[in-house]
This record gives structure tokens, sequence and C-alpha cells, in this order.
């Protein structure tokens, strides 16, 4: 089967009516019924399948041993996000594995795996590259238990539930160690390819990124009695400093920044909130840059927060620091790709993290919208399907 007929397979899963695009949070049904997708097609390929401590399915074809090429990518998804971010990278992984044996390569020497990380994107728990931080120990385990969700469920709960337990969370040597080197394959959440003219490009870096609560505390009170200038209405505040995080970022050039998620307290139509709570997503080429920015924003909202009569505060939820991809591993693979471009990229994956650990690299498959987390997201079929022989030609030279 091709890779645009395996992602066929699984259109309808997750699919959210209202946006069009995909709803997919970790251990949710939907993520849950893709796993299962996954084994099913990874067994159909004579590989042996195993889900580790830290909810990982490891896809192998070979025997685990240190020093094994690993690729894969993850299942889950952004609110309304796209059919590709995640999947593509999955996909064309079981492909390239029949396009390796179809060459007749083998796994005598060094064995190769298709790794499925959870909770890569965060939208469940807050946190994203959860998988990969847990197996590098970049996050605790008891840290990571006790993260809830949306309805006040803590990971761990959510874990046990999902038949991962919780108790055996936390860096995996042993894993870590199996992985010789790891390519991921994803696609381009950007305008690169389309403004190079080229299908497949090579991963050279990841901008530094983090996340951030900003909490503004008012009086919450009744909408009809209290008049306007008796108010202090942090949602007034929160929706100033909205604003200035947006003109703050305008003001450097490549920082982004933005906020996507905005909750009132309680959230009554007739009622002042008496708090609320929006979070922060910054970036920069330049580690130093992103945290200043953040250090602007902060100031700005405690004077903003003081002007209305409200008090704000910001903490750190994650912090990712520029991830530099492995300078040999990327000649290898531009070596097997003659023609690819180098291009760094602003979006997070779990090749960032393992890269502090292991040799990682990327391939970006080209998306003519430019547009992702948004059902917007595309890519032509035959880039698509071409995705596996290019994943195939990297791998295959990696293994050899």
């Amino acid at each position: 089967m091709s890779v645009t007929g395996l992602l066929g397979t699984i259109q309808q899963i997750g699919r959210d009516s209202r946006t069009g695009g995909y709803h997919r949070p970790v251990l949710s049904a939907a993520e849950l019924d893709l796993r299962s997708w996954f084994i099913g097609e990874a067994e159909q390929r004579g590989l042996d399948v195993d889900v580790d401590r830290n909810g990982i399915i490891w896809a192998w074809w070979g025997a685990p041993r240190t020093g094994s090429v690993v690729t894969g990518s993850h299942l889950d998804s952004v609110p309304g996000g796209g059919a590709f971010d995640g999947p593509l990278g999955v996909a064309a992984a079981l492909e390239a594995v029949e396009v390796l044996r179809a060459r007749g390569v083998r796994t005598d020497e060094r064995s190769l795996a298709i790794a499925v990380f959870p909770e890569e994107e965060g939208s469940r728990f807050g946190l994203a590259c959860l998988g990969s931080r847990l197996l590098t120990g970049k996050l605790s385990a008891d840290r990571a238990r006790a993260l809830t969700d949306a309805n006040g469920d803590t990971l761990g709960d959510v874990f046990a539930r999902g038949g991962i337990d919780p108790a055996h969370l936390g860096r995996d040597d042993e894993a870590l160690a199996r992985i010789g080197c790891f390519i991921e394959l994803h696609i381009e959440q950007g305008r690169g390819l389309i403004d190079l003219g080229h299908p497949i490009a090579v991963g050279s870096s990841i901008l530094s990124h983090g996340r951030w609560r900003i909490r503004v505390r008012g009086q919450g009170n009744h909408a009809g009695t209290t008049r306007m200038q008796d108010r202090s209405d942090p949602v007034v505040a929160a929706a100033a400093m909205v604003g200035a995080v947006s003109a703050l970022a305008r003001d450097i050039d490549e920082a982004r920044a933005t906020v996507g998620r905005f909750e009132p307290i309680p959230g009554g139509t007739n009622v002042i909130a008496s708090e609320v709570n929006f979070w922060l997503d910054a970036r920069h080429p330049d580690d130093q840059v992103t945290r200043s920015l953040v250090d602007s924003i902060e100031t700005a909202c405690i004077e903003i927060a003081a002007a209305h009569g409200c008090a704000a505060g910001l903490t750190e939820e994650s912090w990712s620091p520029r991830a530099e991809f492995d300078p040999t591993l990327a000649r290898e693979l531009l070596a097997a790709l003659p023609g690819a471009p180098l291009l760094d990229t602003g979006a997070g994956h779990d090749a960032g993290i393992l890269a502090e650990f292991v040799p990682s690299g990327m391939l970006f498959t080209r998306n003519p919208t430019g547009i992702s987390h948004s059902p917007e997201e595309y890519a032509e079929d035959a880039d698509v399907d071409a995705s596996a022989p290019a994943l195939a030609d990297v791998l295959e030279r990696a293994l050899t």
C-alpha cells in the first residue's frame, strides 16, 4: 500500500466535524484507535511490537540491540489539526520498511525500529514531546504523573487506564542505548520548501521555544450590578496583555509569540471573572532573545494588570533551547538525497529532544499551503508517496 493509501485508512479517526480538522489527544479514544492501527500495520509487516514503560510504541525489524537505526513520529494532534502532522512520518516509516525489503536490505548487523511517541503536541497535558522527555529524563516521573488535563484527570490516571503503569515512568537508559541514530520525517510546517521549490529537505535545527502560563487575578462580581468604574476585571486586563504580546514580538526580527489558549474563571456569561489564565508560546532562533522577549512580556503584563486593579504572574511550563541536529548525520542525509536543501524549523519535535542524547536528524516533506496546526495543512499525493522512498534512502545508508 502507498503512504497516501495508509493515511486514507485513518482519515476518519478523530475527525472534528466542527473544524474539519482532527482532535486526537494522547490516549483518547481516537489516539488509542491510531495506536491499535499502527500496531496492526507493523505486525502485518512482520515487525515485533512492544510498548515501553513511557508509552512509546516500538516496532522492530531485527532483534532490539544497542545502536539501532530508529525512525518514527507521533499520532496525537493539536485540536483541529491537520491530517499529516505526525501520521505522515509514521506511515512513511511503515512503507519505507517495504521499500527496503524490496531492495534486499537486511538487518542482520544493525536493526531498524519505528518509534511512535505519545503526547508530542502537548495538547492534553500541556507539555510537548512528553514521551521523549520522559525517555531521556528531561521530564521527571513525579512531575509527569502529576500533570492534569482539562477535565482534572492526572496523567498517572490516564496512563493507567491506557494500560501504562505510571509507577514505571521515567528515564530509560536501556531504550536510549538502543538508539544509534534517530531520523524523523515530518510534514513541513512553514513555507521553506515552497520558496525553495523542492519536495523534501533535511533539517538543520529547531528554534528555541517554550510555553508559559500567565495568571491574571481580579475581583469576581455581578455583571449587572457592578459599575464599570468599580471593576477589577481580569478579562479586560488579559485582553490588553494579549495585544502587548503581539506588539512586543513584532518589534524583534524572527521572533514568534502566540496566545492560543485563554480561560476565564468561572466563565459565566453574566459573571465578571475572578481570574484568567492564558498560555504564551514564544520562539526565536537565539535562546537569549527568546528569554529576553518573555521577560519583556512578563513586565508588560504586571504593569497592565496593575493599571486595571488586577495582579499578574507568569509561570514557565516548558523550555527547549535551540536544538542543532547532528552535523555528521545531516551530511549523510544530504548525501543520500542529492539536491535536498538544509532547512531549520520553528516547530518542536521529538527529534529535537533526542538530539541532546543521540545523533538525530529530520526530513521535511513539502506542504504547498505553508499552513499547519490547521485543517488547511496539505501535501500533494506525489510528495506524500515520495516520502517513503526518500526515507528509505537515508535509512538504507544508515543501516550499512
